[in-house]
């Protein structure tokens, strides 16, 4: 009896090792290739970069030029999506924790949401050039803002809901003995003890959609000139990078590595500011 569960014993120190391996192995895999994309575009966007990039705009094939008009469409564009999402994503993640817990419809609703929050970009920009572009006739920047307000929402829905149900009923119940109206307990005293977590599920929204191109494509397509409406084609960092990236001048693939280069560095920016305020939030106190 001792014999067979030594080689039991065995046998699992055996499968724990081989499992430990792998997972060693897939991990260090994957960093490999993450910093060789990291470092690539390090090297490759920092050589690019120059101050032109932010005077100029992007030019015609062959010539050298900017970012400008690419940098002024996609902060635009994320601007206005963070003005239509993160309101809309608030108040749903505040309907979903504090009005809807417990219930199928809130269930239903969370189970359509995580359905959307892993939705293909692509399919949301189908979408939205059906219900805007083909309606009103022509691509635009509200188009491009819509469809990424779309992607940005479940994140933030999602994030609201879930902060909101790691603050103890006992603050509700305090709040409520006092005779405090219930939406004034979530907009007043539920979401401040939750900020932390919020900001940084809105921060973690607008870095996921900075990157968006397929969306992009479909809906504010580019334009090689200043805009400064976004009523028609609007200029936008992931299309032209898609765009000077598959073609055959160097001046363009070098425009491509440094608008990868500053897109890298705004979504890691945001990373890290999302970083400090969850870090913030759960500080010993």
């Amino acid at each position: 009896m001792q014999g067979f569960d030594m080689r039991k014993l065995r046998k699992r120190r055996f499968t724990n090792n081989v499992v430990f391996l792998l997972s060693v192995g897939s991990t260090l895999f994957g960093l490999f290739f993450l910093a060789w994309i990291l470092v690539t575009t390090v090297i490759n966007g920092a050589a690019a970069l120059r101050p032109s990039l932010v005077t100029q705009m992007t030019p015609p094939p062959g010539q050298d030029g900017g970012l400008l008009n690419a940098l002024y469409g996609s902060f635009t564009m994320i601007g206005i999506a963070t003005v239509i999402g993160v309101p809309l994503g608030l108040m749903a993640g505040t309907y979903l924790a504090e009005y809807a817990r417990g219930t199928r419809l809130g269930a239903v609703i969370r189970f359509v949401n995580d359905i959307l929050l892993s939705a293909p970009s692509i399919v949301i920009g189908l979408f939205t050039y059906e219900i805007i572009v083909r309606q009103v006739g022509h691509f635009s920047g509200w188009a491009g803002a819509v469809a990424l307000a779309i992607i940005m929402l479940p994140v933030v829905i999602r994030t609201t809901d879930e902060m909101l149900q790691l603050i103890p009923d006992s603050m509700r119940e305090a709040a409520l003995s006092l005779g405090i109206p219930r939406w004034k307990i979530s907009s007043r005293i539920l979401l401040k003890a939750a900020s932390s977590g919020v900001v940084t599920g809105v921060l973690l929204a607008v870095a996921r959609i900075s990157g968006e191109t397929a969306p992009l494509l479909f809906t504010a397509l580019n334009n090689q000139y200043w805009t400064t409406t976004p009523n028609g084609p609007m200029a936008n960092i992931p299309v032209v990078i898609f765009q000077y990236a598959m073609s055959p001048y160097d001046s363009w693939h070098a425009l491509a590595w440094a608008g990868a280069f500053l897109m890298t560095i705004f979504v890691l920016a945001l990373a890290i500011l999302s970083r400090t305020f969850f870090g913030r939030g759960h500080a010993p106190r």
